[in-house]
């Protein structure tokens, strides 16, 4: 099996990557990444040297000036994505680029290479607030905000790119992702390391906006599953159905930190901020897929990786100038 992994330096990607050189000995990944902020190759120095894994540094929107470094592959994994929200609130125009353009050149390469599959992977927040029940793969996309938006078009590029011209593809849609490599810009890491310097922890309204909380190792084993035994032309949620608030998030980490719950600042709420999301996922479990990780294991495994890379998140903190926390940090 050859794989062309497409944001493999970012979280999940790498993640991913790391998971399949566990599980396959005749696996082969090339990983094409541009290495923007939160894409890094420090991710992946575990497999560095590794025959089977080639890195190429590339944009997904240059993937047709690539083709002769790239070579042949038989599937394609789209992680490479612009994916916070409120990045793409202070500057939707650069979502544009990866997240759309991208991903339609991706989705033209495959079809001049003649790939086998190709996985887009998406997000449960196409579908925008779920205030009762649960949304399946057939509900409507109403996304809020410009990330969100442009995954949903990217959405539509892949269907319609499967309906013109028989492209084999599948879309993942996955609830919050979180564990070890995730850049410190998301809710559960940034907090760690808030916390673990005894700074404040922004927490947006009164902390009740409600998110579904997946293991990173579960989505990767979701998304082997669906390579091998999904359908094509077909959708599938992956989340493990664990809704916690962001209030709860924030006391378990400092419950498990024993850290003050004082460190909580509650500040100003964004209009764009959804309520809730929630997603069926009776689709995939159908293929097999059951997490084994539940909330608190996971978030252990989380919290010693941050631990013992405190020191390298917090260098990235201070470099970011254009963190969307930047003036509740207490970095700079």
């Amino acid at each position: 099996m050859k794989l062309l992994i497409t944001g493999g330096a970012g979280f999940i990607g790498s993640n991913f990557i790391k998971y399949l050189f566990k599980k396959y000995n005749d696996v082969n990944v090339i990983n094409l990444d541009v290495l923007n902020y939160s894409g890094r190759e420090e991710n992946l120095e575990e497999i560095n040297g590794n025959p089977n894994y080639r890195f190429v540094r590339g944009d997904i929107c240059d993937v047709d000036k690539l083709e002769e470094i790239i070579g042949n592959f038989d599937i394609i994994v789209n992680f490479a994505a612009e994916t916070h929200v409120d990045r793409s609130v202070t500057g939707p125009l650069k979502f544009i680029n990866p997240n759309i353009m991208g991903v339609t050149k991706l989705l033209e390469f495959s079809r001049k290479k003649k790939a086998n599959l190709f996985i887009q992977i998406s997000t449960d927040e196409v579908y925008g607030d779920i205030i009762n029940g649960f949304a399946n793969e057939k509900s409507i996309l109403s996304p809020n905000n410009p990330y969100a938006a442009s995954k949903a078009a990217a959405e539509m590029m892949v269907k319609s790119y499967i309906k013109t011209y028989k492209v084999p593809a599948i879309i993942t849609r996955s609830c919050n992702n979180y564990g070890p490599n995730q850049y410190p810009e998301k809710i559960i890491p940034f907090f760690i390391i808030q916390a673990l310097n005894n700074k404040n922890l922004p927490l947006h309204g009164d902390g009740s906006h409600i998110r579904d909380w997946l293991f990173v190792q579960d989505n990767c084993e979701a998304i082997d599953l669906i390579i091998n035994k999904g359908k094509i032309m077909e959708t599938y949620n992956i989340a493990r159905n664990d809704e916690r608030t962001n209030l709860e998030i924030a006391k378990c980490l400092l419950n498990k930190l024993g850290k003050p719950l004082d460190l909580i600042n509650l500040v100003e709420d964004r209009p764009w901020n959804d309520i809730r999301y929630a997603v069926d996922v009776s689709k995939v479990r159908e293929l097999g897929w059951k997490p084994k990780y539940d909330f608190n294991n996971g978030i252990d495994i989380t919290l010693d990786w941050y631990k013992s890379h405190k020191s390298e998140m917090e260098r990235l903190l201070k470099l970011d100038s254009r963190h969307p926390m930047i003036n509740y940090m207490g970095w700079l």
